[in-house]
């Protein structure tokens, strides 16, 4: 366990739970700043219903960073299958309930923590009810985190996402989770999906302000495959080009690519649901070595999961090696 090293992750959804579940065997201090642009599934609904930020991809987090037994996370990832609850999941029912009896939502997050004896704390980027929109390369606009994954970019007729943005323009930011910005050493940028998970926390202008500030090392960590809904075809230097374009100044210090090829036998969801593997070229070598962006690429996916995901203790143990 390494205790000298503050990390802090920005992201949500599937990425960011991943990457916690490796850091917490090899480090103490550790922060998750998590999306709150979720508008569908359970999340959406009880965002509908109750007014509240939606809970799932903070639940998801605090399963991943939690020290409890396994009973525990199944009951925190229960999904119920009949009546008025169907669809709903009691993890994001507990949260929700917790932050009422504590009249405070991050009051409640922090509650939880204690409750699941997590390694670190999670917090959202914002408690603002902020929307997030998709405006595509001809002109189109989408509204909504649920209908802009929804997107389908193999049809040749359809349009790439130009940029994302947010509604209210000038959400606010916790105050802690700016202060966890500058007060890092280290800060992950994903994995996760590039339009709807990673870069909506960008919006929001006080944290890219930290973010271009901060004296923190900053390390952008690649998907294993792109999204045929968000990604179709992108390469690593569209990865890269799109956070630079939603948070301009930023200085990206280090990437983190998988390399290893993914055999067209392996049966695995993602890849089948995804236009192409994301792996780095050598004419993307040399611009990034122009840059000056240190690029560290290990072999790390996962092999056990059923999914195109990253091997969690491989992609931590790499952020250790070299930070």
């Amino acid at each position: 366990m390494v205790e000298d090293i503050k990390i802090t992750t920005i992201g949500g959804g599937t990425g960011s739970s991943t990457i916690l579940k490796g850091l917490k065997k090899y480090f103490k201090d550790i922060t998750a700043i998590v999306t709150v642009a979720d508008d569908g599934g359970s999340s959406g609904m009880l965002r509908e219903d109750l007014g509240v930020i939606p809970p799932g991809d903070i639940r998801a987090c605090l399963i991943s960073l939690a020290n409890t037994e396994k009973s525990m996370e199944r009951l925190m990832n229960y999904r119920f299958k009949e009546g008025n609850l169907k669809g709903q999941n009691f993890g994001n029912l507990f949260l929700v309930a917790m932050a009422d009896i504590y009249k405070d939502f991050v009051l409640g997050i922090e509650e939880t923590s204690n409750i699941l004896a997590i390694t670190g704390k999670v917090l959202p980027v914002t408690l603002d009810n902020i929307k997030l929109f998709a405006e595509l390369e001809n002109g189109e606009v989408i509204e909504g985190e649920s209908n802009i994954t929804a997107l389908s970019l193999k049809d040749e007729n359809s349009s790439r996402i130009d940029r994302v943005f947010i509604s209210p323009k000038f959400a606010k930011p916790l105050n802690e989770v700016v202060y966890e910005i500058y007060n890092s050493d280290v800060i992950l940028i994903g994995p996760g999906s590039l339009y709807t998970s990673v870069i909506p926390n960008l919006l929001i202008s006080e944290i890219g302000d930290a973010l271009v500030n901060t004296k923190a090392k900053i390390c952008f960590v690649l998907n294993v495959v792109n999204q045929s809904t968000e990604t179709f075809n992108y390469k690593v230097i569209d990865h890269l080009n799109a956070i630079y374009k939603h948070c301009e100044g930023i200085k990206i210090d280090t990437i983190i690519v998988n390399n290893e090829k993914i055999s067209d036998e392996i049966n695995i969801k993602y890849k089948r649901k995804s236009a192409s593997q994301l792996l780095l070229t050598d004419e993307e070598r040399e611009y990034l070595k122009k840059l000056k962006i240190r690029v560290l690429e290990e072999k790390l996916v996962s092999k056990t999961s059923g999914y195109s995901r990253h091997n969690e203790d491989k992609l931590a143990r790499l952020i250790l090696e070299n930070f």
